[in-house]
């Protein structure tokens, strides 16, 4: 069994302390952390130096970061095979985007909407994290995800972060 931290859409250039400290108590029993994009500065990525790390960059990210990340990954976990990109463009359609990028995964990570969600379609697995800053649709409050491998197969759970940024 692997925990799987996911986040995406931070857009910090550096982490504050507030940042830190809801990452740390968020993803505390993650071994591995999935970033969909967003994360602005590729330097935020340094508070995760004891997780396994894979991230994309996303239509936010300044240069260091486009130039370091890819703009989509396969990543296999515990014989699970997941899709991660930010994605881009309207979001009525982004699913279907996904789905064209990654046809035979398990399971597809993606940001960009600051949208939460989890659902299945078919075997597979989508999760949008949301944005872990708070700064989610219309005033929403910053989400992230946790991915769970077992024997069993995968599992998501949706998580909100308290209240407002200090």
């Amino acid at each position: 069994m692997t925990l799987i931290g996911i986040l995406s859409d931070t857009h910090v250039n550096s982490p504050s302390s507030w940042f830190i400290e809801q990452a740390e108590r968020a993803f505390r029993n993650c071994s591995v952390i999935l970033h969909a994009g967003d994360l602005t500065e590729v330097s935020i990525l340094g508070i995760f130096k004891h997780k396994v790390v894979h991230a994309v960059h996303g239509n936010m990210c300044e240069a260091s970061s486009c130039h370091n990340l890819p703009v989509k990954s396969h990543i296999t976990i515990d014989g699970f095979r997941i899709g991660l990109c930010h994605g881009a463009g309207a979001r009525h359609n982004i699913e279907e985007r996904m789905w064209e990028l990654f046809p035979d995964v398990d399971c597809i990570v993606y940001g960009h909407t600051h949208i939460a969600v989890i659902h299945r379609l078919g075997k597979t697995l989508f999760i949008n994290p949301g944005s872990f800053s708070t700064t989610g649709r219309y005033g929403a409050q910053g989400s992230y995800a946790i991915l769970e491998t077992s024997t069993e197969g995968l599992n998501a759970s949706l998580f909100q972060l308290p209240g407002v940024v200090p």
